[in-house]
C-alpha cells in the first residue's frame, strides 16, 4: 500500500446517517478533529431522492462524505423485507455517491458491512475473498446493496479517478442501536430481551438458532476511530476490513450480555430459526498494518452499551417496520 496522508482539519464533513448507531458515532469521533461536521435529518434531505440529494450537495459543497446510511436489520428484518433492503439501499448508494462526484468532493467513505462476503468464506476473511462464493441467503439482498455501493466507489475511482474509498466493517454494537425484537441485530436483541426478561423475572429466554455459530463483535466507537483513521491514512480501490480480531459463539456472547444485564435465567435455543453463516471473522491485518487497532473490550463496551440503553439513548424496543432503517 502507499503511504498517504490527509487532513481533516478546517474541511466540510458530511454524515450520511448522523442520527443511526454508526453515524452519531462518527460525528462523535469527528469533534475532535477541526473540522465542520455537516448534517441532515430526512425533513431536510431525503437521500432516496435523486433530485433532493443533489441540490443538497450542491448547495452546501462537502469536501469529505462518510455514507453510513442505509436501511438495515437481523435475520428476521433481511428474509421478510428483501425488496425493501435491496433497492432502498441501492438508491441511497446511487444518490449519495454520484452527488459526491457531481459535486467535486474529495473523499469519500463508504461504509459496507461484513454480510458481503461469502456464507462459506475462508476464515479470517480477507478483503480478497469478495464474490469468491454464494452468500448468506438470509441476508443477501442488503449484501448485493452493499457490493453495488463498494463496486460504485471503485468505478468512480478507475473511470474519474475519485478519491473514494470502501470499509467493511464486522458485527457492531453499542449505544444509539435499534432494539426492535425482531428486526434489530444480535446485541442489541439479546440485550433487550434479557432486559426485559429480568424485569418480568422470566425464567428464560429464547434465543434463535443453536448458538453455535462464531461471531466477532466490534463496539461502534471503535469502528468510528477506525472510519476517521482511514479517511486520513488510506486511499486504495481495494475495500479494508474494520474487525476487533476474535471471534466468540453466539452462546458466549449470549453469557456475556447476560451477566452485563444481570439476567440469571436460563437460554433456550429455537433450532428451527435460521443460524446464517457458521463463521464470520474478519482478516484486518490490512489495517492493522498501517497503525490502527481496536481498544475496547467486549465486556466494556457491553457495559457503555448497556447504561445508554437504560438512559433511554438507544431505539424504542418496539417500533414498527417502516422505521427500522438507520436515520438519513
Amino acid at each position: 500500500m502507499v503511504t498517504f496522508s490527509y487532513e481533516l482539519f478546517g474541511k466540510k464533513v458530511f454524515v450520511a446517517g448522523h442520527n443511526g448507531m454508526v453515524g452519531s458515532a462518527i460525528v462523535r469521533k469527528l469533534a475532535d478533529q477541526h473540522c465542520t461536521i455537516m448534517t441532515a435529518d430526512r425533513r431536510q434531505l431525503d437521500l432516496a431522492d435523486a433530485g433532493q440529494t443533489k441540490r443538497w450537495f450542491e448547495k452546501n459543497r462537502p469536501e469529505v462524505v462518510v455514507h453510513a446510511a442505509g436501511k438495515v436489520g437481523g435475520i428476521s428484518a433481511n428474509n421478510s423485507l428483501p425488496v425493501d433492503f435491496l433497492c432502498e439501499n441501492l438508491h441511497l448508494e446511487l444518490n449519495v455517491i454520484s452527488a459526491a462526484h457531481n459535486t467535486g468532493v474529495e473523499r469519500l467513505l463508504f461504509l459496507g458491512s461484513s454480510c458481503i462476503y461469502p456464507k462459506l468464506a475462508n476464515q479470517p476473511i480477507r478483503e480478497e475473498e469478495l464474490l469468491a462464493g454464494p452468500l448468506e441467503p438470509t441476508n443477501e439482498w442488503y449484501a448485493v446493496a452493499k457490493i453495488a455501493g463498494l463496486k460504485m466507489c471503485q468505478a468512480y475511482r478507475r473511470q474519474y479517478g475519485d478519491d473514494f474509498i470502501s470499509a467493511m466493517p464486522t458485527n457492531l454494537f453499542g449505544p444509539g442501536d435499534n432494539y426492535h425484537p425482531e428486526h434489530s441485530h444480535v446485541p442489541a436483541a439479546l440485550l433487550s430481551r434479557f432486559h426485559e426478561a429480568k424485569l418480568t423475572k422470566a425464567p428464560s429466554v429464547t434465543i434463535w438458532g443453536s448458538g453455535k455459530p462464531l461471531r466477532e463483535f466490534l463496539y461502534v466507537d471503535d469502528l468510528a476511530d477506525a472510519c476517521v483513521f482511514l479517511l486520513k491514512n488510506y486511499s486504495d480501490h481495494i475495500p479494508i476490513n474494520i474487525g476487533a480480531g476474535s471471534d466468540l459463539s453466539i452462546r458466549e456472547f449470549a453469557e456475556a450480555v447476560a451477566e452485563t444485564v444481570d439476567y440469571k435465567g436460563q437460554f433456550i435455543f429455537d433450532t428451527s430459526k435460521p443460524d446464517g453463516t457458521p463463521r464470520k471473522l474478519l482478516d484486518s491485518s490490512r489495517l492493522n498494518s498501517l497503525g490502527w487497532q481496536s481498544r475496547t473490550s467486549l465486556r466494556e463496551g457491553l457495559a457503555a452499551t448497556y447504561r445508554d440503553f437504560l438512559q433511554g439513548g438507544g431505539r424504542h424496543t418496539r417500533i414498527s417496520a417502516d422505521q427500522v432503517a438507520s436515520a438519513r
